[in-house]
C-alpha cells in the first residue's frame, strides 16, 4: 500500500500536515541538512529518454547504465528494507527502487522520512524489474527541496476548475496532461513562425503602451507614466504600428502580440490575450484567404496528424473551406435579402419583424451585420470564410470599387466562432481620416466621457503612401483551443485572469482546496457591498391592482446556473444554461453583463419565471426571466441578481 494512503498524517488537517512537514524541515536544518542551501544537482537523464533507450531491455535485466535524475516524488511504498517510489521529471514518471543495503542505513532512514511532493535527486543504475517496469536502483538519494504543503488528496485527479486556474502550479503537478496542452501551444507558435518566416515575413515588436485611446469600440486599460506625467493606454491591437512599417518599406511583417481589452470574460474571452497580426504589401484580402487556408491545413497536419480534427464532440474538416459573402450567408440562413432594403428604414423594419437587436447606429450595413450575428454565425461549424463586410463596421478596410457600401474584408469561422479578421487595407488617407473622425464622433455620442481620439499620426503616415496591402489578424488562444480540443480559453492560458480573493479567505480556502480539491472549498463569494441607503431611490409602487388569479399563473421556480457566457456581439446580454428541476436545460438571456461577469454566476441558485413564451434575443430563444432587484443609487442604476441558499433544490416552486 502506498505510504500516503496509510500514513497517519493523511488523517490530519491541512494546517496539521503543514506543521508536521515544517517540523521535518526544522529537524533537517538543525542536523545541518537544510535542503534549501543546495544550489544544483548533476541531472544527466530524463525518464522518457531512458524508457525509449531501453524499451527492448528484457525483464529482470540490468542495463549497465548509471543515470542521475531529478524531480518530484509522487508516491512512496515502504516495505521494510526495500522500498519503491515514483519520480516525476520534466518528461514523465519513472520508478525508483530504494534498498537499505544499496543506499546505506542513514540515507535509507532519511528516505523513509521524505514526503510525497518533495523534490529529490537520485543516482543509480537503470534496470527492468520482474514485472517489466523500467526502474532506477538508487545508490544516492538527495533531498533538493522540501514540499511544505501536501499535494491534493487525489493528486492524480484534481478537477475543480477554480483551483486549477488559480493554482496552475498545482494543476500541472496533479494533471500531467495539462502540460501537454501548453507544449502544443508552444509547438503551434513555433510552426506559425516557421510558416511565416518561410514566406518572407519579418517578425517585429511594436509598443504595448500607447499614448491615447483610439476610436475603436474595444475598451482599453489605462495606466500612468510617472516620468512623462501622462496617462497611457495598453494596446487593443497591433495594426496601426505594423502598417506604419509597411509605409516605411518593410513589405512583409508580423507580430505575436499581447493584447489587452477591458471587457467581459467568458469561455472564449480573457482581458489579456495573444494575437498574430501580419501585413503583406502588394496583395489583397483574397491573398490573405489563401494564406489562412494554407496555414491552418499545415497546422492541422503538424499538430493533430490529419485534416479532420475533433473539437468538443464535432469533427472539423480543415481540408475544406467554404466562401460566402455576408449578403449570401444572411440570405441562405435567414431568407432575408439585403438587396431588398432600399433605405435604412427598410432595414429597421426587417430587424423588428425578425426580432433582431438594432445596433447603436441603425444603418443598413450595421443591421445586416446584426442579422448575420442572429441567424448565421451559429450555423458555421465547418471552416467558412465570410467576406464583403459593410463599411460601417469596417473602418480600416478598403471599399469595394464596384460597391462602396461594402469593404474588402473577411472573417473566418469554425465551430460557430470567429477565428480571424482580414482586410484589403485602406490606404486612402483622406477616406481613412474621415472614417476615423466619424468613428470617434459616434463613440463620443454614445459615451460622452470617453477619451477616444483620432490617430492623426497614422493618417500622416498614410499620406506618405501605403502600397496595396493585405492584412490579417487572428487569436492564438482560440486557435490553441481548437487544436487541443479545449473547451475554455482558460484551459490554454497558463495564468488566466481571475477575480482576486479576500487575502485571509483566500489563504484559508487555498489550504482546504490544496487538500480536498473541492469546488466548495475553492469558491469564495464576493464580499457584500455596503451601500449608503440614503442614496437609494426606488420606483414608486404600482397603484393599480393585479388580480390574484392572473398573478398566480406566473410560475416562479428555483433554478441552478450550470453555465453562463457573454452573448457574442452584445455588450449587455448574458446567456444562462439553467437546471430548472426538469430533464431538459433551460436557456434564459438577461441584460446584466454590466453588473456581473459570467464566471461569477456559475453554480449560483436563483429565481426565474419559467412559463413566459420564448422571446428571441440576438437570434436566441430566451425561455423565461431571471429575477433581479433594480433601483437607483447615487444617480445611477443598481442591480442585484436575486440569489438563494444553495441548499434549495432546483425546481422548487415559490409562493
Amino acid at each position: 500500500m502506498e505510504e500516503q494512503k496509510r500514513n497517519p498524517a493523511a488523517g490530519l488537517s491541512e494546517s496539521e500536515q503543514v506543521q508536521v512537514r515544517r517540523q521535518k524541515l526544522a529537524d533537517l536544518q538543525a542536523a545541518g541538512h537544510d535542503p534549501f542551501t543546495l544550489t544544483k544537482f548533476p541531472q544527466d537523464a530524463y525518464s522518457a529518454d531512458l524508457k525509449e533507450e531501453f524499451k527492448d531491455l528484457p525483464n529482470e535485466t540490468d542495463s549497465g547504465k548509471k543515470a542521475a535524475l531529478a524531480g518530484r516524488m509522487m508516491s512512496k511504498r515502504v516495505m521494510g528494507k526495500a522500498s519503491f517510489a515514483h519520480l516525476r521529471d520534466d518528461k514523465g514518471d519513472i520508478q525508483l527502487y530504494v534498498r537499505r543495503d544499496e543506499l546505506g542505513e542513514e540515507s535509507y532512514a532519511a528516505f523513509k522520512k521524505l514526503d510525497v511532493g518533495d523534490i529529490i535527486g537520485v543516482k543509480g543504475e537503470v534496470f527492468r524489474t520482474k514485472t517489466g517496469e523500467l526502474s532506477v536502483r538508487a545508490e544516492e538519494l538527495t533531498l533538493l527541496a522540501k514540499s511544505l504543503r501536501p499535494l491534493p488528496e487525489k493528486f492524480h485527479g484534481l478537477t475543480d476548475t477554480e483551483t486549477r486556474y488559480r493554482q496552475r502550479y498545482v494543476d500541472l503537478i496533479a494533471n500531467p496532461e495539462v502540460k501537454e496542452t501548453f507544449v502544443k501551444r508552444s509547438q503551434i507558435l513555433k510552426e506559425i513562425r516557421a510558416y511565416l518566416d518561410e514566406k518572407g515575413f519579418l517578425e517585429v515588436d511594436t509598443p504595448i503602451l500607447t499614448p491615447f485611446e483610439i476610436g475603436a469600440s474595444a475598451r482599453p486599460f489605462y495606466t500612468h507614466h510617472n516620468t512623462l506625467n501622462m496617462d497611457m493606454v495598453l494596446r487593443i491591437e497591433t495594426e496601426l504600428y505594423l502598417k506604419r512599417l509597411i509605409v516605411g518599406g518593410m513589405d512583409r511583417v508580423y507580430e505575436v502580440g499581447r493584447i489587452f481589452r477591458n471587457e467581459g470574460m467568458d469561455p472564449k474571452h480573457n482581458p489579456e490575450f495573444t494575437t498574430i497580426e501580419l501585413y503583406q504589401a502588394f496583395t489583397d484580402f483574397h491573398g490573405m484567404m489563401d494564406l489562412v487556408e494554407e496555414l491552418y491545413k499545415r497546422l492541422a497536419l503538424k499538430i493533430c496528424g490529419g485534416m479532420v480534427i475533433p473539437y468538443q464532440g464535432k469533427q472539423i474538416d480543415m481540408g475544406h473551406w467554404e466562401r460566402l459573402t455576408m449578403i449570401e450567408a444572411v440570405k441562405k440562413y435567414s431568407g432575408v435579402d439585403f438587396n431588398d432594403w432600399k433605405t435604412d428604414e427598410d432595414a429597421i423594419a426587417a430587424a423588428k419583424e425578425h426580432h433582431v437587436e438594432l445596433p447603436e447606429v441603425p444603418t443598413k450595413g450595421a443591421i445586416l451585420a446584426e442579422f448575420f450575428d442572429a441567424f448565421v454565425e451559429d450555423k458555421l461549424i465547418q471552416p467558412t470564410f465570410i467576406y464583403d463586410y459593410p463599411v460601417e463596421i469596417s473602418p480600416l478596410a478598403k471599399r469595394k470599387p464596384d460597391d462602396p457600401a461594402f469593404t474588402e474584408r473577411f472573417e473566418y469561422f469554425i465551430d460557430c466562432t470567429e477565428y480571424g479578421n482580414a482586410f484589403s487595407e485602406l490606404n486612402d488617407p483622406i477616406d481613412q481620416k474621415g472614417r476615423f473622425e466619424r468613428q470617434v464622433a459616434e463613440r463620443k455620442a454614445i459615451e460622452p466621457d470617453c477619451k477616444a481620439q483620432v490617430d492623426y499620426d497614422y493618417v500622416n503616415a498614410l499620406e506618405y503612401g501605403l502600397p496595396p496591402t493585405g492584412g490579417l489578424g487572428f487569436g492564438v488562444d482560440r486557435l490553441v483551443m481548437l487544436l487541443t480540443d479545449s473547451a475554455s480559453i482558460r484551459d490554454v492560458l497558463l495564468f488566466p485572469t481571475m477575480k482576486t480573493l479576500d487575502p485571509k479567505k483566500a489563504e484559508n480556502k487555498a489550504e482546504k482546496a490544496a487538500v480536498n480539491g473541492s469546488a466548495e472549498d475553492a469558491t469564495v463569494s464576493a464580499p457584500s457591498v455596503q451601500i449608503d441607503l440614503s442614496k437609494v431611490k426606488i420606483e414608486p409602487l404600482f397603484a393599480d391592482d393585479v388580480d390574484f388569479e392572473t398573478f398566480s399563473k406566473s410560475d416562479f421556480r428555483v433554478v441552478k446556473i450550470e453555465a453562463c457566457e457573454a452573448v457574442p456581439k452584445s455588450k449587455k446580454l448574458l446567456k444562462f444554461t439553467l437546471n430548472d428541476g426538469t430533464d431538459r436545460k433551460r436557456t434564459i438571456l438577461s441584460g446584466i453583463h454590466e453588473y456581473y461577469e459570467p464566471e461569477e454566476l456559475v453554480g449560483k441558485t436563483c429565481v426565474a419565471i419559467t412559463n413566459l413564451p420564448p422571446r428571441k434575443m440576438m437570434g436566441i430563444d430566451s425561455e423565461g426571466m431571471l429575477i433581479s432587484a433594480v433601483y437607483e443609487y447615487d444617480g445611477r442604476e443598481g442591480l442585484n441578481l436575486l440569489m438563494l441558499d444553495d441548499s434549495i433544490p432546483a425546481g422548487a416552486k415559490l409562493y
